[in-house]
């Protein structure tokens, strides 16, 4: 399978004419496309700097599985399910592997996008919120990934099978001087999952639709995607819906904060004012 995702390098160009694009409407005073054009060139860097981190963080592929193996040893010492038998479950189904794969590939992006769009044409007084969570959390996770970890298909010797690879829908391309491609090194904290949960929250919080509630099958579906395609441990997906929570409690913190701010700035100007006029 094609990898249609952006470099880092036409993302970030890409950012940079965004954000130009949104001084040049800010100036000629038409702030609807000066939104538009600068929200998408956040986006934009971010997706860029995942990229690029995704390239920094390869170090030693070495300690990359040494990693992985032990965060399999720890998830099986605490009694979570392994994986390994999960996917072994979904083998012997081509189909059912090769859509697991397709949606992998496809959905994470192409959900996030369209819950975003629909926000910020629909509920534009939440989208600041939903925007913010975003950044916090795929920032939050970038920094975890610095330190490689390598995905549970790097390990056939703990019965895992690189499902992708053998369907040919593989995302990464090859290595470079036989080494592994950086992105793979990633998995830890998975952002597949993070996003997932995030647009699940956000549609759940934002809409009152009684069908909203069909977007929690997202999560699922992700969760067993992750799962049965090696591309993540349970790990992995535990610590991305850690991060998002920290995301969301800094927000609330924030909001709190600036509210009690406020209301102590309010008395004492109004106490200025009396001043002046006595």
């Amino acid at each position: 399978m094609q990898n249609l995702t952006l470099t880092w390098q036409s993302a970030g160009g890409t950012a940079v004419v965004l954000y130009g694009g949104s001084y040049v409407a800010a100036r000629v005073r038409r702030p609807g496309v000066s939104t538009v054009l600068r929200e998408a060139g956040t986006l934009l860097a971010l997706f860029a700097l995942w990229q690029l981190v995704g390239r920094l963080s390869l170090m030693s592929t070495e300690h990359a599985l040494d990693r992985a193996r032990w965060i399999h040893r720890t998830e099986l010492a605490v009694g979570l399910p392994d994986e390994a038998s999960w996917q072994a479950a979904v083998t012997p189904y081509p189909v059912l592997v090769k859509l697991a794969n397709y949606y992998y590939a496809s959905m994470h992006f192409t959900v996030m996008i369209a819950v975003l769009v629909w926000v910020f044409l629909r509920h534009r007084e939440r989208y600041a919120w939903v925007r913010t969570t975003v950044v916090i959390t795929t920032a939050v996770c970038l920094a975890v990934q610095f330190i490689p970890v390598a995905p549970p298909r790097m390990l056939p010797e703990k019965g895992f099978v690189d499902v992708a690879a053998e369907y040919g829908q593989s995302v990464y391309g090859g290595g470079v001087g036989g080494l592994v491609q950086a992105a793979q090194l990633s998995a830890m904290p998975s952002v597949h999952v993070a996003w997932c949960v995030l647009v699940a929250v956000a549609v759940v919080r934002v809409s009152r639709s009684p069908l909203r509630w069909l977007m929690v099958l997202h999560p699922v579906l992700t969760v067993a995607v992750v799962v049965v395609t090696a591309n993540h441990f349970w790990a992995d997906g535990l610590v991305a819906v850690a991060i998002l929570l920290l995301a969301y409690a800094a927000q609330s913190g924030f909001v709190r904060w600036r509210a009690r701010n406020t209301a102590d700035v309010r008395p004492e100007a109004g106490r200025d004012r009396v001043g002046a006029r006595g």
